[in-house]
């Protein structure tokens, strides 16, 4: 389940960066605000399935408190999803 969580992760993590890098410049530097609705809308399904799959593989792992905490704020930082990838994958080699 750790596996199928890292996957959705770096899903989640690449859509922040296509919403922050790509779909938000182009709408404020170069007035064209199509990308947005689209980008914004696989970000919103990947970082509710990153949620989803977080909780459900947390509580089949028995992660502790500050996994938990670590995973949420991950999901808030651009980058941060890619950072916390080398945390779950030592506690997917320990399962």
């Amino acid at each position: 389940m750790l596996d199928l969580f890292r996957k959705v992760a770096l899903v989640e993590g690449t859509t922040t960066l296509m919403l922050f890098l790509v779909a938000m410049p182009l709408k404020y530097l170069a007035g064209w605000p199509a990308l947005v609705p689209p980008v914004g809308w696989l970000h919103g399904i990947a970082f509710l399935s990153y949620i989803a799959f977080m909780v459900i593989a947390f509580a089949y792992h028995r992660v502790g408190i500050v996994g938990w905490l670590r995973s949420i704020i991950a999901a808030l930082l651009p980058f941060g999803t890619f950072v916390n990838d080398a945390w779950v994958k030592r506690l997917q080699t320990r399962a």
